[in-house]
Parts: C-alpha cells; structure tokens; sequence
C-alpha cells in the first residue's frame, strides 16, 4: 500500500524500513508516581511559533511549565549570515552530499550547507505515501525555535472572508471563531514579533501594528502604482517579522540578506531568542531539549491527559514528565503524529478522535503560478549594478483579488490567491559577445520583477494523514503516511496566478513577461493546516474554538492542525495568535478548577 516518501530520490521502501537496522520494541509503561521534580502545570511540546509562545504566556502569567523540545538547544553561535561561501567546505555547491541524510529537507528553500544539520535526518525519521501521492514534508527542524529559525517570514492576519468563507460559497464549514474574538490577540503578537508593513484599508487582509515599512525599489513602485490605476489591484509591501525599528534589546534590521542562516542582532522573528527566551528568564520554565515526544500519557479512570512520554535523542531511552495539562504544539504532522500513537481502549483510533476526523481534511497552499518580466524603461535610474547592495528582506505581496466584494466571482474556482514576490537589479547575465564586449554588456543593469501564488486549498476528507504500522523512525516511534492530492479548484487556481500576473506586469509596463503554470507537490508551500481541526460539534470536529480538545479537558492543541480552512495567507501569525488565546482560556478553565 505504502510507498516512499523519498521515491526517486535513492530512497526506497527498503531503505525506509532499513531506517533502523533494529527496529525498537514498544516500551511497556508502568506508571509512576509523579514527582515534584517532574511534575510541572503545564507541559507544552514544541519550541516554535506556538509552542514559545505559549511558554511565555503561561510562565509570565506565574504557572509552571515544562517544555518539551524535540530539538537540541540552538545559539547565536550557530548563526553564520554574514559568513562568504567560500569558508565553507563544498561551497554551498554540493546540494547532493545534503541529499544524502536529507533528500527531502533538501527540497527546502532553507536547507543548504550553512544549516542544514539543523533540518531532522530523513533516512532516520522517514514518512511514507500513498502510490502516487507524493508528499514533500520540509522544514522538519530540530533545533529551539523549530520553524522559526528558517521561516519565510511573512506575517499576514486572516479575516472574515477567511473564517465564514463556507457561508459565502457553501464549501466546507465555518470557524468557530471570527474576526472579532482573534483580533485582540493579533493586537498582543504583531507588536512583539515585529512586522514592518505598510497600511491598506482592505477587509479582506486586515491592517495591523506595523513597524515603518521597508522601502520598495523602482520596479516594484512602479507595479504597485500602475496595477492600482489600471486594475485596481494592490500591491504592496509583503508583511514581514523583520524589524526595522529596535524591539526589546532587538536591533533593527540591517539588509545583509540570508535571514534562513541566523541572525546575530535578531532582527527577524525567531521563538529560540525571544518567547522562548522570555519563558527562560522567568525561571518557572524547564526546558527538555533533544526530547521526542510521542505519547499522551493519560488517566484512563477520569479521562484526563497526565504527562508526555518521549524519547531521548541522545540516549534512545524512554522517559515521562507529568503536568496539570498538555499543549501539544509540535507542528500539526507532529502533534497529529502523537496522538495517533496515543491510542488507547478508550480511543483506539488516535486519542480524543471520537469523532473520527483526527488526520482528515489535510490543507497546503498551492503554488506554481506566477510570472516575471523586465523593467528597462528603469536601466537610466537604477545605474550601474552593485553585487554588494542592500538586501531587503521583505519582498512584494499582491493582495487576493478574486473571489472579494467589488469583482466578479470567478467561474472557474472559489476562495483566491495571493502573490509574493519582488523586484530588484542585476547584472546581465545573458549579455552577448566574448571578452570586452561580454564584459561591457555585463554591467548594463537589467530590472526585473517576479511573482509566484500562494493560493486556498480546499479541505476534503480523504485528504489526510494516518499511522504507517509497517514502519517506525530510529527511536522506534510508528511514522506518518500521507493520502493527499489537490483537485480541480486548486489546478484552475493555478492557471488563473500564471495569467493574472502576466495581465499585471504587462498593465505595469514589463517587457519579456514569461510565465509558469505547473501545481506544486503538496507539502511544498510547508503551510499544512487542518488535521485537528477546531468545530462547534465534537462529531465533526476535534477541538474546540480554543483549540481545546472535546474528548479531554486538560489537552489542547495549539498549531496549524486546528484550521478550519486554509487561507491563501501564510499561517503562523494566526498560528501564534490562536495559541496566545488558548492558552488565556487554559489558565481560565484551571481559574474556575475545571482542570485540577
């Protein structure tokens, strides 16, 4: 039934299962008494986006905390942005002596020789697909911070037209949440993570507390500018966590570029140097680090979560940590991935799945659709061009457009898309001609500006994830399998990002657009949501609009498993602010004794 998730790439199922020359027998578990060096009020899993968040509001607010950290503990001295190519031993040139131990994380825009010892080893922690599904799951890190140490950045709020899509165009279910009830905690962790951004009064991408926006360069004001007078359309500085004004000790941004490597004046958003940190500093925050975690320990008697049983990296032992609650805030794969593994008599096919949606309605943005053209109307402006010149970190976001009030609704597909992008200058790399002439024609500049789409895609049922019995990671724990394609919405999405950019670079004034038009693999735009997903009915539903489980009080999950849907916007600013609200009704419900 199974194939492998590194198929094509040297990989295959034998090689999977040869993950581990012998394959760790289930531990059998006795229970312990709990300790009071063990035992803590909260235990939350994963160090990244959520999970330092929620170690920073549950420790600022007094509690005890335990957070548990499939990572090793990461440092400044790690970070190398500001380090040449040639320092390093193949150069960053040998992507296939990285393939070799991380054939998948390799697919990673992040993941290179700088860091990619910071990425899991896919040979030992392997996933497996269904044939012909394949299923790229990147940015598996295991470092503190998790995600955050190479996310993309982009920091965008959802809104109505995201979370009560299903009302307007009859797809799917509603959130159990609007606007209304996230935008205060939108209001909590803009401000801290730092967004530079620039004010656009649309309903659709709700303006939020920006830092002074970075400056756009010639061709990209000249798009936004031109696309806003012709079609209507906005473009403007993709919302980014780089700070360009200082923020708590934080320096401001200073343009060196590889944001993916590190950062050394923490500049960017990173949970390792700043929610993590503030938990640190509290002193009420324990820190397990290189500890997979990979069951719920629970009370069978009152139904109630008790701890977290994980795995040491280092030592291959089995270990427990108890607390008043859990907060599984792994990633969604890796927090799904646990509670399938925790099942039990009284919920056999994945702990608090009584209602049988536990891994269903798997989500990834879309990508493949975009286009790219040249501005040589600008070659008088921009001068000669400078290979050493500042490096912006936040590119161009084009705002969704279809499918919004003031347009006409798409025949072809429902929800939208948005774009990133950017333009900038180079050096002719195409120039003609051998010696002087090569050489003259070199440095005529060339302006260019590209884009690729980010678009919905749909939630259905058989797209999901499920244990793979037959197969099990270096530490013994049971993997992932993945059952996931898009469909005809998602396709014609893509059709529609390849001929609209076109459309605006042409409105614009670009010259030799070319456009692309092929789907990405699903798992490419590393925004997989909607696995543990949050419901008003605990029939259809997992969690609630707290991202509290229905079957067990004291156990929430607190990451992108929860969506209801998937918005074209990146995630992992709603991803945090959910979390910052999960956690205040958890302290609640502990308030009111409803969780001992």
């Amino acid at each position: 039934m199974t194939t492998s998730a590194l198929a094509g790439k040297g990989a295959g199922p034998n090689r999977i299962q040869n993950a581990m020359d012998k394959p760790a027998a289930p531990t059998v578990f006795v229970p312990r008494r709990a300790s009071a060096s063990n035992s803590y009020d909260v235990i939350v899993v994963g160090s990244g986006a959520s999970g330092g968040w929620a170690c920073k509001r549950l420790t600022e607010a007094g509690l005890k905390v335990c957070l548990v950290d499939a990572g090793r503990q990461q440092s400044d001295a790690n970070f190398t942005e500001h380090e040449p190519d040639f320092k390093l031993k193949f150069r960053n040139m040998a992507p296939e002596v990285i393939r070799k131990t991380r054939p998948v994380q390799k697919d990673c825009y992040a993941c290179m020789e700088y860091n990619y010892d910071w990425f899991c080893n896919d040979i030992e922690e392997p996933y497996t697909t269904y044939p012909g599904m394949p299923f790229s799951w990147q940015g598996r890190l295991r470092v503190t911070g998790g995600r955050t140490n190479v996310w993309g950045r982009v920091a965008l709020r959802f809104s109505d037209w995201d979370f009560q899509a299903a009302s307007r165009d009859g797809f799917g279910q509603d959130w159990p949440i609007t606007y209304r009830d996230i935008a205060p905690y939108y209001d909590i962790t803009e401000p801290y993570v730092g967004v530079t951004g620039m004010q656009e009064n649309i309903p659709w991408l709700p303006d939020g507390h920006f830092q002074p926006p970075m400056a756009l360069n010639c061709s990209e004001w000249q798009f936004r500018t031109r696309v806003k007078a012709k079609l209507g359309r906005t473009a403007t500085l993709c919302r980014s966590a780089n700070i360009t004004r200082g923020v708590n000790g934080r320096a401001p941004c200073h343009y060196c570029g590889p944001c993916e490597r590190g950062c050394i004046t923490h500049s960017y958003f990173n949970a390792y140097f700043t929610t993590v940190a503030d938990a640190m500093r509290t002193g009420r925050c324990t820190h397990l680090t290189n500890a997979m975690a990979h069951q719920v320990i629970m009370d069978p008697d009152r139904n109630v979560a008790r701890g977290i049983r994980y795995i040491d990296r280092i030592t291959h032992q089995q270990k427990e940590v108890y607390g008043r609650a859990v907060a599984l805030c792994a990633q969604s794969f890796e927090s799904v991935r646990i509670l399938f593994n925790s099942a039990n008599g009284q919920y056999p096919n994945g702990l608090a799945n009584s209602s049988g949606v536990l891994g269903r309605y798997l989500m990834d943005n879309i990508m493949g659709g975009g286009a790219a053209g040249e501005f040589p109307s600008l070659n008088a402006i921009a001068g000669k061009p400078n290979i050493n010149g500042p490096n912006r970190p936040a590119g161009l976001y084009v705002v969704r457009f279809r499918n919004v009030p003031g347009t006409a609704r798409s025949k072809d597909f429902i929800r939208g898309y948005g774009y990133e992008g950017g333009g900038g200058v180079d050096f002719n790399w195409g120039a003609s001609g051998f010696g002087e002439e090569y050489q003259r024609g070199l440095l005529d500049p060339v302006n260019t500006l590209s884009m690729g789409g980010f678009g919905e895609s749909l939630g259905h049922y058989d797209n999901f994830v499920e244990i793979d019995p037959d197969v099990r990671d270096i530490y013994g724990i049971p993997v992932l399998r993945f059952h996931m394609k898009y469909r005809e919405n998602e396709f014609a999405m893509v059709q529609d990002m390849a001929q609209s950019a076109a459309e605006m670079l042409e409105a614009a004034g670009a010259k030799n657009i070319r456009t692309h038009a092929r789907p990405s693999t699903p798992g490419w735009a590393i925004h997989e949501v909607g696995i543990a997903r949050m419901g008003h009915d605990s029939r259809t539903s997992v969690l609630n609009k707290f991202e509290q489980t229905h079957d067990v009080r004291n156990l929430y999950v607190m990451d992108g498993s929860s969506f209801t849907s998937g918005p074209c916007q990146n995630p992992t600013l709603t991803i945090m602010s959910l979390a910052v609200r999960a956690c205040d009704h958890l302290m609640s419900e502990m308030k009111r004794g409803e969780i001992a």
